[in-house]
């Protein structure tokens, strides 16, 4: 058992479980003022305020094994939940970033044989043991830095045997490493530079080998498609959502990155568990959300790297939609797992308050990766994930002081990280 004590703020611990919030609940965020929290068998035994241990709190019987922690004034948060990422991938594109200073835009880039295209060449000369080496390192990073739960994509193989190399990454590192971890297939990324001219032939190869090849395996939980302009159209992301649909894999979709892409609609047509990007949200995408299950995903570090416009969260959240927040971790177009950076761009940027986006990276990201039963609240029975910060005046201090390391120590299962 572990007990951790003088804990300043208990934040986000509603003391039931949640599985999402939405509208003006999200400015709404429980927290439990001196607290205690106790630990065992790696999940969440119970929480309260010091007075009860101080009154003699019967629920630590006479278990004199108790390991004790004392956060010395620390904030404790539910480890951060990243919805969305491309983590496993070779190489770096630093020199697209150069061609994005000198004024080239993604699509430009993508048009000339870079961007995932260019992710792509490298994965594909990669052997997986090597793919496997250079993600560890990443997963290990953005451990360290407070996440407990990230999904992770394919899609940077975009050829049956490489997507199917990149999804064995991916159980690997759910095998080997502490954190939570959901993959999602995303064959239909991009279109591969073969197929020019033939994209309903790619379609036909993602739906008709790649995902019975997945399927086979089991190595996805969702399937994925970028539905958007210049990619692949909504034809395209139906059909694929349908014919993933029938092998189990629910959707979670890139969608109106670039343009009013119908992708939200598609995407809320094949329940889809989220739908990501959303930088072109109108009136009519936020009605067909607010009629659904599925999550809006706002990635704000790509739009931040790449200088394109924001996605409108005040808006969606005004209309009463939740609102998740990810990093997109990936080599193209936000390089950054740190998801206190996608707090701090999503208050200065988003212009959502400290408690909202403390529930759209905890709560709401991982009702966005389903798992919200486990994860993303501090709640009895719950996974212990968590972190403890260094002595900080409160929780708003966490997206202000955006380029501080504010976290003392990283518990996952129960256990404390020493290093990974």
């Amino acid at each position: 058992m572990l007990l951790i004590e003088n804990i300043k703020k208990l934040v986000q611990a509603p003391g039931a479980s949640l599985t999402r919030v939405a509208g003006a609940e999200m400015a709404v965020l429980p927290v439990v003022d001196n607290a205690w929290l106790l630990i065992k068998d790696g999940l969440i035994e119970d929480f309260g305020r010091m007075q009860e241990l101080e009154g003699g709190y019967s629920g630590l019987g006479s278990n004199t094994g108790i390991e004790h922690i004392d956060t010395g004034g620390g904030l404790v948060f539910p480890s951060f939940c990243d919805s969305h990422t491309h983590l496993v991938y070779a190489g770096s594109r630093e020199i697209e970033y150069i061609d994005k200073i000198k004024g080239l835009s993604y699509e430009e880039i993508a048009r000339r044989g870079g961007g995932i295209l260019n992710s792509a060449k490298l994965l594909q000369k990669t052997s997986e043991d090597e793919l496997y080496r250079q993600s560890l390192e990443r997963v290990k990073e953005i451990i360290m830095m407070g996440t407990g739960a990230v999904e992770i994509k394919s899609g940077y193989g975009l050829t049956p045997q490489d997507e199917i190399k990149m999804l064995r990454v991916i159980r690997r590192l759910k095998e080997s490493t502490p954190v939570t971890i959901r993959a999602s297939f995303l064959g239909a990324h991009a279109l591969p530079a073969e197929y020019k001219g033939r994209r309903r032939e790619y379609v036909d190869l993602v739906v008709e080998k790649m995902i019975p090849m997945v399927a086979d395996e089991d190595l996805a939980d969702y399937i994925d498609v970028f539905c958007d302009r210049g990619f692949f159209s909504v034809e395209d992301t139906e059909r694929i959502l349908e014919a993933g649909s029938k092998y189990g894999l629910r959707g979670k979709i890139h969608a109106n990155e670039l343009d009013f892409s119908g992708g939200i609609q598609a995407g809320v047509k094949f329940d889809a568990l989220s739908v990501d990007h959303l930088e072109f949200t109108g009136e009519e995408e936020i009605e067909t959300l607010l009629a659904s299950r599925t999550m809006p995903a706002l990635l704000p570090g790509a739009a931040f790297f790449l200088g394109m416009r924001y996605p409108p969260a005040r808006k969606m959240i005004d209309a009463g939609l939740p609102v998740a927040l990810a990093s997109d971790y990936n080599p193209g177009s936000s390089p950054s797992g740190n998801m206190k950076l996608i707090m701090s761009l999503g208050c200065i940027k988003l212009r959502m308050l400290p408690e909202e986006v403390i529930n759209a990276v905890t709560i709401n990201g991982a009702y966005a990766m389903g798992v919200e039963k486990t994860a993303g609240s501090i709640a009895k029975g719950k996974k212990a994930n968590l972190f403890i910060t260094r002595e900080i005046p409160g929780y708003e201090f966490v997206p202000y002081a955006y380029g501080s390391n504010l976290i003392d120590k990283v518990i996952l299962n129960g256990e404390v990280i020493k290093g990974v």
